[in-house]
């Protein structure tokens, strides 16, 4: 699946769904100047169309015009700066909850564990995972505008109905739509469908205000009541055209991106059969997908199914759900997986995975490959002297610490830890004073020091959602205890500032207003400037002979370029680099990401090192190597 063309397919539907916005705005419009003049011919009042039937009351018509398109406006802004804030605003308007990250509910344990495992293959940081908990139906959506915002969500009726297969089926289809650009414009279409559904609120107040109005003024006939009433119903019926305007444009979006969804899924998992059984099971259960959430139907295009019944397929947000298994299991017979409601209990006593089994798990996804004697009682050595059984029990204990916030942040310290005894990084923690992370600090430092490069990006992702939670004061504490940890020998490394960009980038839109980059560079050309810099510090860092390495980089992006002189190649320049690179167009990522590798490749092999740091700045420009892409950098 090539995400970065659905990307840019996802930018042009865009454009699309602007245009058919303007068309529905334009036809609102119409629709309410025929009705306010309908209302005030029938009152008796003189117009220019009466006294010349030829001709229209362009005033009227303008500033009617005007009033719509302004209280359009405004709702939409509105709804956008709700939405923008991330999809942690559309979950909790939907009803979610954060996921317990210590919980001892076993199946909300596997779900995050699911997520985890996902977002690691996906090569891209782990969202924190929101549970609708008072819904029974089989469903989940992804929110946010970016990956760095992005959350997953998932009803309660889907946690403990459907089996680990069919749940991992269902997150898959859900991790596409970030990978493939979806949410932007999901976000947008539910912002400018909201203003146009919002004319026939003010009908339904209208009409109510009236009403009352008249029932306690009989005696008076021209109160403007009569108008009023006209107009508002008129609002009303405005606002059901509006709403069947906004179904089909939702449609028109909608539909074949859950085809591409449901695909990317199968490939996300390579197990197909997995969210086919998923589809089966929803068939056959009788909640099926249905979310009663009040703002559901709003945002009913971000769901995995339909979250109303649907009396037209004209106007589903979803494919057809036998069309859906059939794309996915072709030999499907036509019978669905009939499960009971109450087919699982809501606090299942069952135990969760192992903390090995699940570290092995988990970081297999990540593309960690633990040896098969590692889990046998009699481990040979490994070469660095320590029992082969080591990286997973020592895995086991990490993931277990990235699920509460003290272990998330000693694990970010522990994998900047300098082991001087003089260090000044130990004297930072006692000062933050955040209570019982020192001892932690110490002791992780001291295991993690000799990490091998592959497995710090991951555990760097893993930390993520657990640092979410975090108040905006400990978040705050624990930044500038960050930045001092990294500046406490004097000097920064780029694992160092990799790191640090990480976490800032995934964080701080989270704790404070922050503006992500826009699409703004077209062509390789328009970000000349910075990509020699980074490809020129690339070079100096992971080659003997920079200039060759460097002009592998230049020949693989197919531009003239001059590699710097070594003394402007420094962190601040390529931190520079790197930001503006972000402002690049999805389908320009791609070529970028390749010359990065080539720089990287010409000594022969991309090592483990060289490959955290492409990933990691991949990460930071909003571009998740997908593992197509990922095993053509690693070749």
């Amino acid at each position: 699946m090539d995400f970065f063309k659905e990307q840019d397919i996802a930018r042009r539907n865009s454009r699309l769904l602007t245009v058919l916005f303007i068309v529905a705005v334009i036809c609102l419009i119409v629709l309410t100047n025929v009705i306010v003049a309908g209302a005030l011919l029938a009152q008796g009042f003189e117009t220019s169309a009466q006294s010349h039937p030829s001709r229209l009351n362009w005033q009227m018509f303008l500033g009617i015009g005007a009033v719509i398109t302004t209280v359009i406006g405004v709702v939409v802004l509105i709804n956008w700066l709700r939405f923008a804030q991330g999809g942690r605003s559309v979950a909790e308007a939907l009803g979610g909850r954060p996921a317990n990250p210590a919980t001892d509910n076993g199946y909300e344990r596997r779900a995050q564990n699911i997520v985890q495992e996902i977002a690691l293959a996906a090569n891209m940081p782990v969202p924190p995972l929101f549970i609708l908990a008072e819904e029974r139906g089989i469903n989940a959506f992804a929110a946010g505008i970016t990956p760095a915002d992005a959350v997953i969500a998932i009803t309660q009726g889907a946690m403990v109905q459907l089996t680990r297969d069919e749940l991992q089926g269902v997150i898959g289809h859900e991790f596409s739509h970030i990978l493939n650009g979806d949410m932007r414009l999901s976000i947008r279409l539910a912002a400018m469908l909201r203003g146009i559904t919002f004319i026939g609120d003010m009908g339904s107040v209208l009409l109510r205000s009236t009403t009352h109005r008249r029932a306690r003024k009989t005696s008076n006939k021209n109160d403007g009541a009569a108008i009023a009433l006209m107009v508002g119903l008129g609002l009303y019926v405005i606002g059901l055209l509006g709403g069947l305007m906004a179904g089909v444009i939702k449609s028109a979006i909608s539909k074949q991106k859950e085809y591409l969804a449901d695909a990317s899924a199968a490939q996300f998992t390579r197990n197909p059969q997995g969210i086919a059984d998923a589809l089966k099971v929803i068939g056959g259960y009788t909640p099926g997908t249905l979310v009663h959430s009040a703002r559901a139907e709003e945002l009913s295009h971000l769901f995995f199914g339909q979250v109303k019944h649907r009396l037209w397929s004209l106007f589903a947000t979803h494919p057809p759900l036998e069309r859906r298994i059939k794309r996915l299991d072709p030999n499907w017979n036509g019978k669905f997986i009939h499960r009971p409601t109450e087919h699982r209990s809501l606090e299942p006593s069952m135990a969760t995975e192992s903390g090995s089994a699940q570290a092995s798990r988990t970081m297999a996804a990540a593309g960690v490959i633990y040896p098969a004697i590692a889990l046998e009682a009699d481990a040979h050595e490994s070469p660095r002297g320590h029992s082969a059984q080591q990286p997973t029990t020592l895995a086991a204990a990490l993931l277990d610490d990235a699920q509460h916030p003290i272990g998330a942040m000693s694990i970010i310290l522990g994998l900047l830890w300098h082991p001087d005894p003089n260090s000044r990084q130990l004297n930072f923690v006692r000062d933050a004073d955040i209570r019982g992370l020192e001892p932690m600090v110490s002791q992780r430092g001291a295991e993690l020091v000799d990490l091998e490069p592959e497995w710090r990006l991951p555990l760097i992702e893993l930390c993520l959602p657990t640092l979410k939670t975090l108040s905006p004061a400990q978040y705050s504490r624990f930044r500038q205890l960050l930045l001092n940890f990294i500046r406490a020998d004097g000097q920064i490394e780029l694992f160092e500032w990799c790191l640090f960009q990480l976490l800032r980038h995934y964080l701080d839109p989270h704790y404070m207003h922050t503006t992500a980059a826009r699409p703004r560079y077209k062509t390789v050309a328009q970000v000349k400037a910075p990509l020699t810099t980074s490809l020129g510090t690339l070079a100096l860092l992971s080659s003997d002979d920079p200039g060759a390495a460097f002009q592998r980089g230049a020949t693989a992006i197919e531009l003239p370029l001059v590699l710097p002189e070594p003394q402007a190649l420094d962190i601040r320049a390529f931190g520079q680099a790197i930001n503006q690179l972000a402002s690049c167009y999805p389908l320009i990522k791609v070529p970028i990401l390749k010359a990065m590798a080539a720089v990287a490749r010409f000594d022969g092999v991309v090592c483990p090192r060289e490959l955290t740091l492409i990933k990691a700045i991949a990460a930071i420009i909003d571009c998740p190597i997908p593992n197509n892409l990922l095993k053509d950098i690693s070749q």
